[in-house]
């Protein structure tokens, strides 16, 4: 007995023994899986300058809107645009039929120079070039000794392409770069201006421009403060197969959305966003310290390649006192100019450039969806002197 006993015994610890082993694994099957690893704290601090906005700025209200898959409009080519400029500016008495009219008279008068004085002012070229063109035609009206045309106008372009200096980098700042953290960014371009000079519709064009080099392009509808604005832009978008990054709320924050469609930018392999801002009047120190704020936010995410300053041709001085107060604030790289057709004088380009030793670098010819033109210096005094 004593036997069957201690055998009995040996079986229920056995079995005890293994049950307890089966509720450990059983207890370890229902552990809750391990969590990953963190990220290392290098890691975090490299990124966080892309991926995180400041504290003050709301960007729960932005989407990014696609085109609609539709056939897309093919802009026409960029090259030659500028020939157009030839047609629009005949239809107006120009600087240079001008000035020709003038210096192929018989004999100059004093009254006479004083004419092309007049004529040069009024064309709002500005009183430091006009003073400078005056002297130096002057100098080689006398040398030459002739009144024969031909002579004339070979003289006068010569001048007015020196004025018009052919020697700035007009190139608009295109290439994709490298930011700080190794990662490729698209070439971020801010288009700036005061209300009614023609801004969204000038992005727009741009946008054509852009795709008819072959360019994948991303639109930023930071002007949030004219209901109109980012429908405007989204419609130009659409009509070449350009997503629009918007806030379909009116008076969003701006710096919210710019920064958005960077993102966009870079995470679709864009080559360049460009952002819509609000038109803004350049006496209004808020507005204008917003404009800021936005160009600081965009740097977050990628450098800004280029800061377009759109003004209008036919404002003359006024427009050029705008542009002096917008370079304080964004340091302005390359000028467009809308509406350098019929109705304006041309003077600008020259008056503008001196101002700010910034070049224009595009040209409003008109009202068509492609009537956007890399400005070409020669090509311009040609214009002037058809």
């Amino acid at each position: 007995m004593t036997d069957q006993l201690w055998a009995v015994l040996a079986v229920v610890l056995v079995v005890l023994a293994g049950g307890t082993a089966a509720l450990t694994a059983g207890v370890r099957r229902r552990r809750p899986p391990a969590l990953p690893e963190e990220r290392p704290a290098s890691v975090a601090t490299a990124e966080a300058p892309v991926d995180t906005l400041p504290p003050e700025v709301d960007d729960s209200d932005v989407v990014v809107q696609e085109p609609p898959a539709v056939e897309t409009e093919r802009p026409a080519p960029v090259a030659g645009r500028m020939v157009r400029l030839r047609e629009r500016l005949s239809r107006s008495g120009t600087i240079g039929r001008s000035l020709l009219s003038i210096l192929s008279r018989e004999s100059l008068t004093e009254e006479d120079w004083e004419e092309i004085e007049e004529t040069l002012l009024l064309a709002d070229v500005g009183i430091g070039p006009t003073t400078e063109l005056m002297d130096r035609l002057r100098t080689r009206v006398q040398v030459l000794g002739t009144k024969d045309a031909v002579s004339v106008r070979e003289v006068l372009r010569e001048e007015l392409l020196q004025l018009v200096d052919p020697t700035m980098d007009r190139t608009l700042r295109t290439t994709k770069g490298v930011g700080d953290d190794g990662e490729p960014h698209p070439a971020t371009i801010l288009v700036v201006g005061v209300n009614g000079t023609g801004k969204t519709t000038t992005v727009g064009k741009l946008a054509r421009v852009l795709v008819a080099e072959d360019l994948e392009v991303v639109l930023g509808a930071a002007d949030t403060f004219r209901a109109a604005a980012a429908d405007q832009l989204q419609t130009w978008g659409e009509r070449v197969g350009v997503p629009t990054v918007r806030s379909d709320r009116e008076g969003a924050d701006p710096a919210a959305v710019a920064f958005d469609a960077v993102q966009a930018g870079r995470t679709a392999g864009a080559d360049v966003v460009l952002v819509d801002t609000a038109g803004r009047l350049q006496n209004k120190a808020d507005l204008m310290g917003e404009l800021g704020k936005i160009k600081r936010v965009i740097s977050r995410q990628a450098p800004v390649s280029e800061v377009l300053l759109v003004l209008d041709a036919t404002t003359g001085q006024n427009g050029l006192r705008q542009a002096q107060v917008f370079a304080e604030v964004v340091d302005v790289t390359g000028i467009v100019l809308t509406k350098l057709d019929g109705t304006a004088k041309g003077g600008i380009v020259v008056a503008v450039q001196r101002e700010l030793g910034v070049p224009v670098k595009l040209v409003g010819l008109g009202e068509g969806a492609d009537d956007l033109a890399p400005f070409v210096a020669e090509d311009f005094v040609e214009a002037l002197l058809a």
